[in-house]
């Protein structure tokens, strides 16, 4: 049976107030999704701290819903034995029942695919094999997590160059899965030609960008509408993912029962769970 809703959420880069804002809200949904950078190589926390804290975040989200977990370039620990940055502790995250880096999973009709990110040839060419092998089991849908947008897309506009992956745009031209939800350029949606969507073929691409404060931004797939939500501070957008691409984004005029009840989640640093932060 499809699922309704995904809920992605990118870049939160050990915002607490924003991983308890998600606690609260992750049973309305079906699946949850980070593209990456759950750490902050700049906090003044300690890295092994902060991978302690998050993962007990995470054991705490996969008993409320799915959750789906790729690596990004703030989220990387050791080097490999050939010299590669890798989020080896992404790894560990699979003990929880999370489908993270090299994973691919399938939830109703959708298939997705979960690829870490790469450093250099070797991670890369895991990628490429990745893809290829998931390519060979179709699906209704196929939707990839992968933390840098494709390059010269508006969703990896930086404001004076284009921060995406080359090789992204290549892979998306060779597959053309259904959608790839992405994270890693803050600023994308809120800045001149950027923006949270894109159409690359018959590819959607999805950046949500990054706020500071709670809630974060976050988009909401539901696919049994065929709908893409953006929502952040003060904005509130959606596009129709069966017409073609158009800009701009509509505003929602009438909010979707989930989303009104995602308003009424009360300020989550008055119940934060205590396991979660200590």
């Amino acid at each position: 049976m499809p699922c309704r809703c995904r809920f992605a959420l990118f870049d939160l880069h050990y915002s607490l107030p924003q991983f308890d804002w998600l606690l609260a809200a992750a049973p309305e949904f079906d699946v949850v999704i980070f593209a990456g950078d759950a750490l902050d190589i700049g906090s003044f926390v300690d890295f092994r701290a902060q991978i302690l804290v998050v993962k007990k975040y995470l054991s705490l989200l996969s008993g409320m819903t799915r959750v789906i977990f790729c690596s990004g370039n703030h989220d990387l620990d050791e080097r490999s034995a050939e010299g590669e940055k890798i989020a080896r502790w992404v790894g560990d995250v699979g003990e929880l029942g999370i489908a993270c880096d090299g994973d691919s999973l399938t939830v109703g009709d959708v298939r997705f695919t979960v690829c870490p990110w790469w450093d250099g040839p070797l991670v890369k060419s895991r990628i490429e094999a990745q893809l290829r092998d998931a390519a060979a089991e179709p699906a209704q849908r196929w939707i990839w997590v992968h933390h840098a947008p494709p390059a010269n897309s508006p969703t990896s506009w930086g404001g004076k160059r284009f921060f995406g992956d080359v090789e992204l745009v290549q892979w998306i031209a060779q597959y053309q899965p259904s959608m790839v939800i992405s994270g890693h350029v803050h600023q994308s949606p809120f800045i001149p030609d950027g923006s949270w969507f894109d159409r690359l073929g018959t590819t959607w691409v999805f950046n949500t960008g990054l706020q500071h404060g709670r809630p974060p931004v976050y988009i909401v797939l539901d696919l049994d509408e065929d709908t893409a939500f953006w929502l952040a501070a003060g904005e509130a957008q959606r596009i129709d993912l069966r017409a073609p691409l158009a800009r701009p984004a509509a505003e929602i005029e009438n909010p979707p029962p989930w989303l009104i009840s995602l308003g009424r989640i009360a300020d989550p640093s008055l119940a934060r769970p205590a396991s979660a932060a200590g």
